[in-house]
């Protein structure tokens, strides 16, 4: 094949970047001169993780519709068309063969742009309800790689595969044993674990369900807890837990730069319902209870789980019941052996470990098109 040109635009959440990266490193893996440009949204999350990862990156000054105050859309279409002109030059200039859309602001007005100009687009939808961006593009894309069954309502049948959600690679590469990961952690391998996580930025409810029960984590000697807070909160939780007493083998993190660790210490995991969690926890094999987000587009979150559920490959608490019973009935899972086996067997049927490969097996058959 002659030289590789792929451009891969979208973002403002990591469910969204760490498939781009992915996918990118995947190419770059089969053909290492192959020229990638990612085309992302000015001021996001995938302005500084995307260089991060070794690409380069061009930025457009798109934003959200604001649903709640429609006034303030005049600027956002504003935004939107100097965003389609700007990805227009760039994609004159760049000349891709293919353009892959991950989802997120950007996507829209590259693909969008690439679709007029006659270029082979692909979209990856990583949710189990398709997003507003991608429901627009699917009628010209040639193909969309999605991670859910039933997707067909949302798009035209013929083009779509079921790939899977790319994970972060080193999940996948580093095969941490539980003890070992336990004791790098500081913690005791004779209890059970449990992980909390509420992505990077953190989850109130989550953080709030775990500070309404220190009382009942003191009560439970056999379990212990591996909580990640998220920077936006860390502060506020230092202060409560130092008035409140801070329980043993509650172990407290900001941030956790090694999630392959934390995973391979956990017996079990709570978690938002992010297309990125949710890949991550099925191609892990982890037994998990997802707490939505009530925050999303869509309420896609609530139906990323339920798709779990239905397989009895997860349990679901409502974000508003949460902080009552989230703590109690996540210690009475971690105890119950068989629960958790059975809930791990489910879960990694649904696991899709080669998702980055079968994407650019689809990219690549397009450039050659």
């Amino acid at each position: 094949m002659s030289e590789i040109r792929v451009v891969i635009s979208g973002g403002g959440t990591g469910g969204h970047i760490f498939p781009a990266i992915s996918i990118a490193n995947e190419i770059k893996a089969r053909h290492p001169e192959a020229q990638i440009l990612f085309i992302g949204a000015e001021g996001r999350m995938e302005m500084q993780r995307v260089p991060a990862a070794g690409y380069k990156i061009e930025g457009l000054p798109v934003a959200g519709f604001d649903r709640k105050h429609l006034w303030k859309n005049i600027a956002v279409l504003y935004k939107l068309w100097k965003s389609q002109r700007k990805a227009r030059e760039i994609v004159r200039d760049f000349l891709p063969q293919v353009a892959v859309g991950v989802g997120g602001y950007a996507s829209g007005p590259t693909l969008k742009v690439c679709q007029q100009m006659g270029i082979p687009t692909l979209l990856q939808e990583q949710n189990s309800y398709a997003g507003v961006t991608n429901k627009l593009l699917a009628k010209r894309a040639k193909k969309i790689c999605v991670a859910y069954e039933g997707m067909e309502r949302f798009f035209p049948k013929e083009s779509i595969i079921l790939t899977g959600n790319p994970v972060r690679q080193n999940l996948v590469e580093n095969e941490y044993s539980r003890g070992s990961s336990i004791e790098q952690l500081g913690l005791d391998r004779t209890k059970r674990t449990i992980l909390i996580i509420g992505g990077s930025l953190g989850a109130r409810t989550l953080n709030e369900s775990v500070l309404n029960h220190l009382d009942l984590i003191r009560k439970n000697p056999d379990v212990q807890f591996i909580w990640q807070t998220g920077k936006y909160y860390s502060a506020d939780i230092q202060k409560r837990l130092k008035e409140a007493g801070q329980p043993p083998y509650l172990k407290v993190m900001e941030f956790i730069s090694d999630m392959s660790r934390a995973y391979a210490a956990a017996d079990l995991v709570i978690s938002r319902a992010g297309a990125s969690s949710i890949s991550e926890i099925c191609l892990l094999g982890k037994p998990s209870i997802l707490v939505p987000s009530p925050n999303v587009a869509e309420d896609h979150q609530t139906k990323n789980a339920l798709a779990l559920v239905e397989k009895d490959a997860a349990i679901y608490v409502k974000d508003s019941e949460a902080q009552d019973s989230l703590i109690e009935l996540a210690i009475k899972t971690v105890a119950d052996s068989a629960r958790l086996d059975e809930i791990s067997a489910n879960v990694k049927k649904l696991g899709k470990p080669n998702a980055a490969s079968d994407i650019v097996d689809e990219v690549l058959k397009l450039i050659k098109k």
